[in-house]
């Protein structure tokens, strides 16, 4: 857990903490991030004790988007032909859009706990978690349009299934900053704390809240959440009927019915 350039690590009741520690840079998202997000993320699902995640920011900001030096190191890979050009930064754009598709793929819960400037590339990093809180200081701004691009790993193919379609234009259109109030009004994220240690805290208990649930019911309730996204009601209603024809054969449901009639909390396996 301790062999990260960007991130530090740390897993308790469950819940693995995934901090963003470059404070010092305003935890811009340099090269070490897109590598090593992957790399959490393939550990959070082998780990059976992992039920559920918290992705937050180290000092005072949550993050101010993706290293502009990294822009540099593109453009020095550069050749004179343009064809080989976009074959390069097509690759290179996939390959970040994977890093946090690692996140949305991830089928544990993913909650983000934002303070600060979440500024470009962040909001991308966000858009792929399951749930957002934020502190009240929180400034959000989708910059890029402000940089000369449009947004390429996953704000505009993600936000609109979170705070609709027309307030996503305007953000995108404008690149202007909006805060944790206007965050909260348009549904991008589920409640605002007046403090980062307020903010953390709460966020690590709902974490737990929704690690001690059933892991196998969890998981179900996220991949069918995330299917329907993406389908239609009928594949949606099609799908959970296999899915559960083979989960509801696990323990947990003969636990979790038992439990309630007790008035007992269960104990799930991993």
């Amino acid at each position: 857990m301790d062999n990260y350039q960007f991130f530090k690590l740390s897993l308790a009741h469950k819940v693995a903490h995934v901090q963003l520690n470059r404070p010092e840079k305003l935890n811009a998202m340099n090269q070490a991030f897109w590598t090593e997000i992957k790399q959490i993320f393939a550990w959070v699902a082998e780990t059976p004790e992992v039920r559920a995640v918290v992705i937050s920011g180290e000092g005072k900001h949550f993050s101010a988007g993706i290293d502009l030096q990294m822009f540099a190191g593109f453009a020095a890979k550069f050749a004179k032909d343009a064809g080989r050009n976009a074959r390069l930064l097509r690759t290179t754009i996939q390959d970040l859009q994977s890093s946090l598709s690692a996140v949305e793929n991830c089928s544990k819960p993913v909650l983000a706990a934002i303070h600060g400037y979440c500024i470009g590339g962040a909001v991308d990093l966000i858009a792929a978690c399951d749930m957002r809180y934020c502190a009240a200081d929180a400034v959000f701004s989708i910059k890029e349009v402000d940089i000369g691009m449009a947004a390429d790993v996953g704000t505009l193919q993600r936000l609109p299934h979170i705070i609709g379609d027309g307030v996503m234009r305007e953000l995108a259109y404008t690149a202007r900053d909006f805060d944790a109030t206007e965050a909260k009004q348009i549904g991008l994220v589920n409640q605002v704390y007046p403090d980062h240690a307020t903010l953390l805290e709460q966020v690590l208990v709902l974490a737990a809240t929704i690690a001690s649930k059933s892991p196998i019911a969890i998981e179900g309730t996220k991949e069918m959440i995330r299917y329907a996204r993406d389908h239609s009601v009928a594949d949606g209603l099609n799908y959970i009927a296999t899915w559960n024809a083979a989960m509801l054969q696990a323990d947990d449901l003969k636990q979790a019915m038992a439990a309630q009639m007790m008035k007992q909390q269960p104990e799930f396996k991993d």
